[in-house]
């Protein structure tokens, strides 16, 4: 369903609103249901929840795929918030091939303690 277009806005601003409700409305759903079926507990952690603590409790993909949302909750896992971080950030480390800050800014470096190793290596050789 789409919603009625608001004067002033763009149709790319529109689009993205669109997207945004859409997204939030599939969460709600999964997220409702995974709640439903799964306990109220972070499957990392342990930590328990209730009711009023229950904001803090998410639901993660394990395959990292937001549509891939089965009703059985097979794709699913509660974890609180602090894991569900964890988990992603270590997903992110695996897909950026754990490349540390270093390599990814090569300026960075302030020592460079091998600069000198092949003059020393060359100057160990023996001559013939």
């Amino acid at each position: 369903m789409t919603a009625k277009p608001l004067e002033g806005t763009s149709k790319l601003d529109q689009l993205i609103a669109e997207a945004r409700r859409n997204r939030a409305e599939r969460e709600k759903g999964y997220r409702e249901q995974s709640l439903k079926i799964h306990p109220w507990v972070c499957a990392r952690c342990g930590r328990e929840f209730d009711r009023s603590n229950l904001h803090l409790l998410t639901v993660h993909h394990k395959d990292h795929n937001h549509d891939n949302n089965p009703p059985d909750g097979s794709n699913w896992e509660n974890l609180c918030i602090y894991c569900h971080e964890n988990e992603h950030r270590r997903y992110l480390d695996h897909v950026d091939g754990e490349r540390t800050e270093a390599e990814e800014d090569p300026g960075r470096l302030t020592q460079k303690p091998f600069a000198a190793l092949a003059d020393l290596l060359a100057a160990k050789k023996p001559s013939s």
